[in-house]
């Protein structure tokens, strides 16, 4: 974002006052619309992107409400150029009179210049959007953990792709206690043997009990809402953190080697 402002302010410099107005005036709309952030800095990294030799590009996006906004972008471009040109048909006259205070200058030419730049960053956001919207591109993989808040807020995010035309077919599960065994498994087999552990040992077991209950409640919902349709996996909670090429790699296996929830 802020590369693109500079590149405004250097480009003012060079042309002159009229389009330094345009800048200014671009820089104030650029600050102002929700997800511009997000959908600029998407833009400059395809534009990196497309200069490398990859065969997969991995974008971890920002929280939900974030990600949606950037989603929600090219329609909000829409209706802020739509909003402009009603201005300028409205408003025409008084645009032109406005312009002195910008730095003088032909007043009909300084509205072009602003449409056109408009234009420019419209072009830009819905390249984005042709690339997200393209299933051979782009698909997305939705991470949630297993309580409540998360899974209301994939539901969300589900539904919202789905309305934008992206492709969404899989769903990790992460940090989930022993997913390849079930709570009353595990409850059995406590029940037998807590008596014969210390009391500190038997609040630690017990306090795990309550989560792993927790959690295959929402792992349920989960494979309820999505295991038809969706490509749902769990990956375990570890008891170190996933650092380095080496640990990505053996984490990694729980994707490409799931664990087999039926045996």
């Amino acid at each position: 974002m802020e590369q693109m402002q500079q590149s405004m302010e250097e480009a003012a410099g060079a042309d002159g006052g009229d389009d330094s107005a345009i800048s200014s005036i671009m820089a104030e709309l650029t600050n102002s619309i929700p997800g511009i952030d997000e959908a600029m800095s998407f833009s400059e990294l395809m534009k990196q992107v497309q200069g490398l030799d990859y065969d997969v590009v991995v974008f971890d996006t920002a929280p939900t409400g974030h990600t949606l906004r950037l989603l929600s972008f090219p329609t909000i471009m829409e209706k802020a150029l739509g909003k402009v040109m009603e201005l300028k048909d409205r408003f025409g006259g008084l645009i032109n009179q406005a312009s002195a205070m910008f730095g003088g200058g032909n007043g009909a030419d300084m509205q072009e210049m602003l449409i056109g730049r408009l234009e420019e960053t419209r072009s830009i956001i819905n390249k984005v959007n042709d690339a997200f919207q393209d299933p051979a591109v782009t698909t997305f993989v939705c991470v949630c953990i297993p309580e409540f808040l998360s899974i209301y807020e994939t539901e969300r995010l589900v539904q919202e792709l789905s309305k934008f035309g992206i492709d969404s077919h899989n769903i990790v599960v992460n940090q989930v206690l022993f997913p390849e065994k079930d709570a009353e498994e595990l409850g059995e087999w406590l029940e037998e043997n807590i008596s014969g552990l210390p009391k500190e040992a038997q609040e630690i077991c017990s306090k795990m009990m309550a989560r792993k209950k927790m959690q295959d409640k929402y792992i349920g919902q989960c494979f309820d809402l999505y295991g038809d349709d969706f490509h749902v996996i769990l990956m375990p909670l570890l008891d170190h953190e996933v650092r380095g090429v080496e640990k990505l790699k053996g984490f990694s296996e729980s994707l490409i080697n799931p664990i087999d929830l039926e045996g």
